[in-house]
């Protein structure tokens, strides 16, 4: 069996892992309940509260063998702890310019934890996988959906 392949904040894994514990712990307890209530009120066949909890059920033990597969499969990398700080690796916050001197700023975060709309992309992206490795000054062209794009490394950090 291959090793845990997705890399992971230690932020985005906690996340996760609250996530399905609450599922666990809270969620999937109070359904039982309704379903098991619902149930002992005789005739299923129209019975709302027995039919949607059933229903919710499904989606929540679906949803927690996603996370439960994610977490087994995901790999803990602490941007912190990046020996290399002078290129553009997991966990970077990277300031980008492009052709008209817009600013950007990304982090590149598991896939499981972007949120373009934040600034946080995905390892995987297109993005993300033009910028690795790249250095302070180096000139990346990312393929868009829009067309190719130039972008230049202003500035890397790591948080």
């Amino acid at each position: 069996m291959s090793a845990p392949s997705h890399p992971i904040t230690p932020a985005g894994y906690a996340a996760m892992k609250a996530r399905y514990d609450h599922l666990l712990g809270v969620e999937r307890p109070e359904i039982v309940d309704i379903v098991s209530w619902a149930a002992g009120n005789g005739d299923r066949s129209e019975n709302g509260d027995y039919i949607y909890g059933r229903k919710r059920m499904r989606e929540i033990d679906r949803e927690l063998g996603y996370l439960a597969r994610r977490m087994k499969a995901s790999r803990v990398v602490d941007p912190a702890e990046q020996r290399d700080r002078s290129r553009v690796f997991f966990g970077a916050c990277v300031t980008l310019a492009d052709e008209d001197d817009a600013r950007k700023t990304v982090t590149l975060v598991g896939d499981d934890e972007q949120e373009a709309g934040c600034g946080r992309i995905g390892w995987s992206s297109p993005m993300a996988r033009a910028l690795r490795g790249a250095k302070v000054g180096d000139l990346r062209v990312v393929a868009l959906p829009s067309g190719a794009k130039e972008w230049e490394i202003m500035q890397i950090a790591y948080d």
